[in-house]
């Protein structure tokens, strides 16, 4: 449960919606063919640095210092596609979509392209 407090009041949000909502903004975009699984090294050293991080496939979302989200993405592409005009659509597709969706703020996007779709 992600619980955000600011001038509107207290918002809580459930981790399995959260991811739900970012999962579908990003395979909507163009060039994405699918999520990839997190690696659990990098999972581990995220939950250690600091934040609380909730992970599903694909997913990562930790929330920050300052009561922001910090959200990442880990994608397969599919061939021929334009990798930094995709990672530029989806992090501005995914921060308009859960702001919206939640009124929460995401202070950062990190893509990363780990696969491709011949």
């Amino acid at each position: 449960m992600v619980t955000i407090e600011n001038h509107i009041g207290k918002i809580s949000v459930s981790e399995s919606y959260l991811t739900e909502i970012v999962r579908h903004a990003v395979c909507d975009c163009f060039g994405v063919a699918d999520v990839c699984s997190v690696n659990t090294f990098r999972s581990a050293v995220s939950a250690i640095t600091g934040g609380k991080l909730f992970r599903r496939k694909g997913v990562m979302i930790r929330t920050d210092s300052e009561g922001g989200l910090v959200i990442d993405l880990h994608i397969k592409v599919t061939y021929g596609t334009n990798i930094s005009a995709a990672v530029s659509s989806i992090t501005h597709k995914v921060d308009f979509t859960v702001e919206e969706a939640t009124g929460i703020e995401v202070h950062k996007v990190n893509v990363y392209v780990d696969d491709m779709n011949a």
